[in-house]
C-alpha cells in the first residue's frame, strides 16, 4: 500500500518547528528544558558594544570640495533629489607663465539631505572628479529631523573618516584610486 503524501506546508512547519526548538533549547534538545536563546547568537549590544563596520560599508557620503567643480552631475543623477548644489564661476590663474587667466567653476552650496537620501551611491559612482567618497560611519542622528541636512563644511569633517581604497584582485589592469588627503 503507497505511502500517503504530507502536503509541503506541513514540512515547511515541521521544519520551522525544528529550528524553533533547536534555537531555544541548543544543548541537547528537550533533554535538558532549560531555555538558552543567548547561547549561540551574535547579538551586539549597540549602545556600550560598537561592531566594526565592513570594509565597504556605506555610511556618510564625505565631500572633498577641493576636487568638486559644481557640474551638478551628482545631483541630476540623484534619484530622491537630496543634493543641492549652487555655484559660480570665477577667474583662475593661468596654468602656464604667460597664459591667459581661465574661468573655473566654484561652489558656494554643497548640501545633503540625509533624511531624503537612500544610500543608493549613484552620486559617487558618477562624480568624474572623486569629491564625493563613502565613509564608514554611521553615527550621525539628530534628534531633529532639519538638522539631518548637512552643508559642505559637515561633508568635508567626514572626509578624515574615508578608508584608502583596497587593492584590486591580482591580474587587474586598473590602478587603486588614492583618496585625496
Amino acid at each position: 500500500m503507497p505511502k500517503p503524501r504530507v502536503p509541503g506546508m506541513f514540512i515547511g512547519l515541521k521544519v520551522t518547528l525544528t529550528e524553533l526548538l533547536r534555537t531555544l533549547f541548543p544543548h541537547k534538545g528537550l533533554k535538558r528544558l532549560l531555555p538558552g536563546p543567548t547561547a549561540g547568537s551574535v547579538t551586539v549590544q549597540y549602545p556600550r558594544e560598537k561592531e566594526a563596520p565592513a570594509p565597504r560599508a556605506r555610511g556618510v557620503i564625505a565631500l572633498h570640495e577641493g576636487n568638486c567643480t559644481a557640474c551638478m552631475l551628482c545631483s541630476r543623477s540623484c534619484p530622491d533629489w537630496c543634493i543641492y548644489i549652487e555655484g559660480h564661476k570665477e577667474k583662475a590663474p593661468p596654468r602656464r607663465p604667460g597664459g591667459k587667466p581661465r574661468q573655473v567653476n566654484a561652489i558656494d552650496r554643497f548640501d545633503i539631505d540625509y533624511s531624503l537620501c537612500m544610500y543608493c551611491g549613484i552620486c559617487v559612482e558618477v562624480c568624474p572628479f572623486e569629491a564625493l567618497f563613502w565613509t564608514p560611519e554611521y553615527e550621525y542622528s539628530e534628534p531633529r529631523i532639519a538638522d539631518l541636512l548637512h552643508d559642505k563644511a559637515r561633508l568635508g569633517e567626514w572626509m578624515e573618516t574615508v578608508p584608502d581604497f583596497e587593492a584590486y584582485e591580482a591580474g587587474s589592469e586598473q590602478k587603486v584610486k588614492k583618496v585625496p588627503r
